[in-house]
């Protein structure tokens, strides 16, 4: 298996209604990433689209969107894995190059979530779980996470004000991000007196639904030195897990299991532990999402996520940044884009491009993206 890097990434803007078409608003992330690598089209051997299926009206995308792009005759191939659809997307393009199949691959990842109503987009969300014994009882992933949310904090003794904390770092970050929907800043009394949404999540503890797309180009060592691109950056562990659907088959009390498994491939491939990351994306469609987020890829034992929230360990200064872009929680989550724009997100920091957001001096950096309520589970790490 040969070395694979990241040459080029780019995404739109994040937005609660985009007016274009699917393939103009998958074009703006794939205009950024080429102008990000420097390369023709001729460059890219194949890509991969992703997107969720049952908020396309596009029947097949993937032949329209290479189509637009100019992206045939090559091959391009459709990924779906609910909420981590594109990080799927990268895995597959990771293997078509290392395994010398195809030496460079695009993954260009999109979501027009403004096609179908509010109602119509949570009814479909909600048959992302069983719908044979879970998703007729009205189940939808607000509920599911808040499920979590009450065990565990009733478990560790965590509170509502420690999920809060990690609404209040979205925002602060979410303001410099001109790529995220929502820029302003948040008290943290504003996120404890917001109406409940399932308790004990309130409004302020979700994210929002979005418009938006990524898009992340791969290629392989020698496309690197034949391209002369200055600053590859290199994946260096991919893992991935998935979970039984139904609740009753989980663990309530020790967070997202396809996490922990998928970190732990991810960094026994990569050879380095959690302590050697300098900066992370997590999935944080819920603040517990982030909470449990810090514990299953170890960045903090078990109970024990509300210190690093506590003391800004978090934040850009800390000794673990995490979601230093706004996260989910402010840049908006269109299911599709939303692990390509994290992908982008740690790319930007290894490089040193990142401008209000950059940490300093990253060697490693992490992305978590997970499907539906922790159903697939997708780790990637990536070094300079």
């Amino acid at each position: 298996m040969g070395k694979v890097a990241i040459i080029g990434v780019g995404q739109s803007a994040f937005v609660r209604g985009y007016e274009g078409s699917i393939r103009e608003l998958a074009f703006e992330a794939f205009k950024d990433a080429m102008s990000d690598a420097k390369i023709a089209n001729s460059d890219i051997g194949a890509t991969v689209i992703c997107s969720a299926p049952e908020y396309d009206k596009q029947r097949s995308p993937a032949g329209v969107i290479a189509e637009y792009c100019g992206l045939t005759p090559q091959p391009t191939f459709y990924a779906e894995t609910l909420c981590s659809s594109s990080s799927t997307g990268l895995k597959l393009a990771y293997s078509l190059v290392a395994s010398g199949l195809h030496d460079s691959v695009m993954v260009l990842g999109f979501q027009k979530m403004s096609e179908i109503s509010s109602a119509e987009s949570q009814e479909r969300m909600g048959r992302g779980a069983d719908i044979q014994w879970e998703s007729p009882f009205g189940t939808m992933m607000p509920a599911y996470y808040a499920m979590y949310a009450r065990a565990y904090l009733n478990h560790y003794g965590v509170t509502e004000e420690d999920l809060a904390l990690i609404r209040v770092k979205a925002a602060t970050y979410g303001q410099i991000n001109e790529k995220a929907v929502y820029r302003k800043g948040v008290e943290l009394q504003q996120c404890l007196t917001a109406d409940p949404v399932a308790s004990p999540l309130k409004v302020m503890d979700c994210c929002a639904n979005a418009d938006g797309s990524s898009c992340v180009i791969v290629a392989s060592e020698q496309k690197v030195k034949d391209l002369g691109v200055k600053k590859p950056v290199w994946i260096m562990g991919v893992g991935a897990a998935s979970a039984p659907v139904n609740m009753a088959g989980r663990d309530l009390f020790t967070g997202l299991r396809v996490a922990q498994m998928a970190g732990q491939q991810a960094y026994k491939m990569a050879g380095i532990g959690p302590k050697d990351i300098n900066v992370a994306e997590v999935h944080d469609c819920f603040t517990i999402a982030e909470m449990m987020a810090y514990e299953n890829l170890g960045f903090a034992e078990p109970g024990q996520g509300k210190e690093l929230i506590r003391a800004k360990a978090t934040y850009r200064e800390g000794h673990i940044p995490v979601n230093v872009d706004g996260g989910l929680l402010s840049k908006g989550h269109p299911i599709g884009a939303t692990g390509g724009s994290q992908i982008r997100t740690v790319v930007l920091q290894l490089r040193g491009e990142a401008g209000a957001m950059q940490v300093k001096d990253p060697q490693f950096g992490l992305v978590h993206n997970i499907g539906g309520v922790g159903l697939y589970g997708n780790v990637t790490i990536l070094g300079r």
